[in-house]
């Protein structure tokens, strides 16, 4: 939900500037335009209303920043003004005032800036005064100059009800409406400008990926001679080799998921084939880390299940158990993660939850990771930006969020494939 007022303090400047201009205008037709418009005055209560008037938009204007931060607050001041224009009108005539109509200011105010209850609230608020107030008229003002005016008034009456209905109605959802395309205008914005960190981080990933081709091919052959060289290869030649498998093997997985991503190759995959994959994938790049691995699905169901991935899938969960393993390590000394697996077919869903044992995520940080760009010093930001562009390509769904014993759950919502949509992605590939 967008707040309107809570962090523009441009619109409650305009919205205190209106309730100033109400205060003037009303002090200006009493003392200057009373003769003019025939308003019937009773100076003394008036001058108490005027009083407490400006004391009370004295104190709004000076708090206005905090008072409109919340539509309580607004709603609050808009039904005080409501009350002091009622106030105004009553002492200066009532329902007799040809200025009855500027009661539809506050209703106008709440339709623009608050939900569709608050002009509502303000409509009853109004009507109600109003019909008051055309009871209370004395019957010598109902006849002048010989003429019965009770049917003016009431038509008058009829008019107000009719114009606080359309501001209650066809305003109050205009300027819903408003609020909901400047919302989806923001998450837009948002999401381009996300697109676009996404895009230049791809573009270098690929420049240094290519430059690292040529070093690594030349480090091949230099560990090929050195084993040429050497009948009985030492430890520290095999872990080098090792070492450069590993990296030559994650560069091929780089050019197949570029080219993947490239030619959306996306296919179905079953959730026992995402599963032991990852558990391969642990196991030969993560040899030090304590994984825990708990399947609630029961096997049948399990083979059963597809869920719809590409070649950038395993890359993106193996970057968030790296994440966890990392802050489990620094917490603990030991990189122990749990890895949960449940699933909920009424809801077309499974969910895969990794948790470590770090000091979690501050609670500041926690809608920010994964979306934007977070400066820090373990890279976190920049691994969760991706895992999360990768996985919402997918249509799959990141979740991060503190455990209760400490630590951090990042939860994964994967959805189902059905057996038809995943006989027509086959055929399509």
């Amino acid at each position: 939900m967008v707040k309107i007022l809570g962090t523009n303090l441009q619109a409650a400047d305009q919205v205190a500037l209106l309730r100033t201009l109400g205060l003037l205008l009303q002090i200006g037709l009493t003392l200057f335009a009373a003769d003019t418009f025939g308003l019937s005055l009773q100076m003394e209560p008036l001058v108490h209303v005027f009083v407490l008037e400006v004391l009370y938009l004295s104190l709004t204007l000076a708090l206005r920043k905090p008072l409109f931060a919340k539509e309580r607050g607004l709603f609050i001041a808009l039904s005080l003004d409501t009350l002091f224009w009622i106030s105004w009108l009553y002492f200066s005539g009532g329902a007799t005032n040809a200025f009855i109509s500027l009661l539809l200011l506050p209703i106008a105010l709440a339709a623009v800036t608050l939900p569709i209850w608050a002009p509502w609230s303000l409509t009853a608020i109004s009507t109600l005064a109003y019909s008051l107030m055309i009871f209370t008229v004395p019957e010598s003002q109902m006849h002048h100059h010989g003429m019965d005016m009770s049917s003016h008034y009431l038509g008058m009456w009829f008019n107000f009800v009719i114009s606080a209905l359309v501001l209650t109605t066809s305003v109050a959802l205009i300027a819903k409406r408003m609020r909901r395309q400047d919302a989806q205008l923001a998450y837009m914005r948002e999401g381009q400008l996300r697109q676009e960190q996404l895009l230049a981080l791809g573009t270098v990933s690929a420049q240094m990926a290519h430059q690292l081709a040529t070093p690594l091919s030349t480090l091949r052959l230099l560990l090929d001679e050195l084993r040429e060289e050497q009948p009985e290869p030492s430890v520290t030649v095999v872990e080098m080799e090792t070492a450069l498998g590993r990296c030559e093997h994650t560069l091929t997985e780089l050019r197949l998921a570029t080219e993947s991503i490239r030619d959306r190759r996306q296919r179905p995959q079953k959730i026992t084939e995402l599963v032991a994959g990852l558990k391969q994938k642990t196991q030969l790049l993560m040899p030090q880390t304590e994984l825990n691995w708990l399947i609630t699905c029961a096997p049948k169901q399990l083979e059963e299940q597809q869920i719809l991935t590409d070649m950038s899938l395993t890359p993106a969960i193996m970057a968030l158990i790296e994440n966890a393993a990392r802050a489990s390590a620094e917490t603990l000394g030991v990189a122990q993660v749990d890895i949960s697996l449940d699933s909920a077919p009424s809801e077309g869903q499974i969910y895969l939850q990794i948790r470590d044992y770090g000091a979690g995520i501050a609670p500041s940080l926690l809608p920010q990771l994964g979306t934007l760009l977070i400066e820090s010093p373990k890279g976190l930001g920049v691994a969760l930006l991706l895992s999360h562009a990768s996985l919402e390509r997918l249509g799959a769904e990141l979740i991060l969020a503190n455990h209760p014993q400490g630590g951090t759950v990042a939860q994964i919502r994967f959805t189902l494939l059905q057996p038809n949509a995943s006989a027509t992605t086959t055929e399509a590939l």
